[in-house]
């Protein structure tokens, strides 16, 4: 079973080695395929990049975002099971292992959802009570509520190439929900099968878009919401609590932290 991994890339130079030594280093009984899509970065990042040739592959040109570039790896990747994990974030030792030995025992499996902790520059942990709070839903997992608040982090996904085939690429459109519209155009057609272990970790961190751009996510997670609630208040009223809350909770986390 061949895995490709996707990373979009642009001037994460102080990051993307430990990205890519985190993919690099993953052992078991699969194939691995690794693209590395750059948006024509400035910093350090090609000069890391040239160092790990032959063992991936890479690209770097201008891009239309994120989602652009995550997009132009989903058509250049030939694997059988595809994640994406971006240029500052990291996975877990034994992840891809985890997830491939999923997908063999479970032919109905796909598209298959883990755990993910939260990180800080210094790959110290960080935020465990959102992490627990994420764990919480994804243990429970309802396509309802996740359409009114995206309780799965993104790095920590994996899909059937013939499945993300069937549902389409990203929606360049979106900057920082094109994960969460997916989750729901995946979620829409089968129930995820949710690995209750940790297969990545997010890194939060000053320029990081979860953290400079908060409110633009959010209005963004705003859209997504009405676009699947179809007008159900119940589910509406839950969506806007859900964002209220993200709201405080960060702002209260970034006071403590000074």
């Amino acid at each position: 079973m061949r895995i490709s991994i996707i990373t979009p890339s642009f001037n994460q130079g102080n990051y993307i080695e430990r990205t890519i030594e985190s993919v690099l280093n993953q052992r078991g009984d699969f194939e691995l395929e690794y693209l590395v899509v750059d948006g024509g970065s400035t910093d350090r990042t090609l000069d890391i990049l040239k160092r790990y040739e032959g063992r991936l592959q890479w690209i770097s040109e201008k891009d239309r975002g994120q989602a652009h570039a995550v997009n132009k790896g989903l058509r250049r990747v030939t694997g059988d099971i595809i994640g994406w994990i971006n240029s500052d974030d990291r996975y877990e030792a034994g992840a891809f292992e985890r997830a491939v030995r999923v997908f063999r025992l479970r032919p109905d499996c796909r598209w298959l959802v883990g755990r993910c902790r939260i990180v800080d520059e210094n790959d110290r942990e960080i935020r465990k009570g959102i992490t627990r709070y994420k764990d919480y839903w994804l243990d429970r997992y309802d396509y309802e509520r996740l359409i009114s608040e995206d309780f799965i982090s993104q790095p920590a996904v994996f899909f059937r190439r013939t499945f993300q085939n069937e549902i389409g690429l990203l929606e360049e459109g979106l900057h920082f929900t094109m994960d969460y519209d997916l989750w729901l155009r995946m979620g829409a057609k089968v129930d995820p099968v949710i690995l209750p272990e940790y297969l990545a970790s997010f890194r939060y961190h000053a320029v990081s878009k979860t953290k400079s751009q908060l409110e633009g996510s959010l209005a963004e997670a705003k859209r997504i919401c009405r676009r699947y609630a179809k007008g159900e208040r119940r589910i509406l009223f839950r969506g806007w609590l859900y964002r209220m809350k993200i709201r405080v909770g960060y702002r209260f986390l970034d006071w403590m932290r000074g």
